[in-house]
């Protein structure tokens, strides 16, 4: 826990001393805060599962994209509750029991000791379910070391390479300069990634979204996963942008694009992972100041946030 006394988390290095109230850029302070917890069947199918990833939106973000679809729990002004150690590790639990194929931890970077302590805790009250690290890859290898070995999973983005697009689309050229000693750290400390028998997976899935206008970048993504990780990653490519209410209008992907996309996958000899169908008619902006801020086919909410005012949370 001595880590959010000079903060040095994520690659921007505040150095702030978080456990007296101080906030850097990811906005939180060293008391975690959940914006949502719940059953999502809108992941890849082996994290998925039959009844749903077990999620845990964690509110704040060292890195404030553009276009996050998350923008309510990830901003200046993000909405979340105040949870203990004790109350993070019994949601992984009740996530379990409620029939969860994993526990998916997004965007916890900046929580990572109190996580670590969740999770020490959950094993020790019966968990069992497989640990996914669902982050931006706005990481430093030096955190990601100190959790390693409790993820099963790490759910990375690799968002581009190329610093005119992190300017454009995640609001900083740091994004660029942080991935690749993140890619490099999975290479060389993350186990390949397989699926078992009974369908769970393990090692690492690299997602890349496709920004608008942006193909070319997004093939020197593929390339650069192809080349320099090659069969150790699994890639989930997709193509759902969309940018949130009232912002920027966008042009969808058209299907020629689309084409040269899966073409590139099999020259590049990508073998095992996801690419999103074209056209998908759901809106994957969700609204966390509902119960159930997605599509009711797509969640269930965990009993401990229905009804809960965010007005109150902080």
């Amino acid at each position: 826990m001595r880590a959010y006394k000079r903060c040095s988390l994520c690659p921007h290095r505040c150095l702030v001393d978080r456990t007296n109230g101080e906030v850097g850029v990811c906005g939180e302070s060293s008391e975690v805060r959940v914006a949502w917890s719940g059953l999502h069947r809108g992941e890849e199918p082996p994290i998925s599962g039959a009844f749903g990833s077990g999620m845990i939106f964690f509110s704040g973000c060292p890195l404030h994209c553009q276009y996050c679809q998350n923008y309510q729990i990830s901003g200046a002004d993000a909405i979340g509750h105040v949870v203990t150690i004790d109350e993070l590790a019994t949601m992984m639990t009740e996530l379990q029991a409620a029939g969860a194929a994993t526990i998916n931890l997004v965007t916890g970077t900046h929580f990572i000791p109190s996580i670590i302590g969740a999770i020490e805790q959950a094993r020790s009250a019966g968990l069992t379910l497989p640990i996914v690290w669902n982050s931006s890859g706005f990481e430093r290898p030096a955190a990601l070391q100190l959790l390693s070995p409790y993820i099963d999973l790490y759910l990375m983005d690799l968002k581009t390479l190329s610093g005119d697009v992190s300017r454009r689309f995640c609001a900083t050229e740091a994004y660029v300069e942080a991935i690749e000693p993140v890619m490099r750290f999975i290479a060389d400390h993350v186990r390949p990634t397989f699926l078992t028998d009974e369908g769970a997976l393990y090692g690492t899935l690299v997602r890349h979204l496709v920004f608008p206008g942006e193909l070319e970048a997004s093939m020197e993504v593929l390339r650069y996963i192809s080349e320099r990780l090659g069969s150790h990653v699994w890639l989930s490519l997709m193509v759902q942008f969309e940018p949130p209410v009232a912002s920027e209008r966008f042009e969808r992907i058209n299907e020629f694009d689309y084409e040269r996309l899966l073409d590139a996958l099999e020259s590049l000899g990508f073998d095992e992972g996801y690419a999103q169908e074209l056209g998908e008619n759901v809106s994957w902006i969700p609204d966390f100041r509902r119960d159930n801020p997605f599509p009711p086919d797509f969640a269930d909410p965990l009993p401990y946030f229905i009804g809960l005012k965010y007005s109150e949370s902080r």
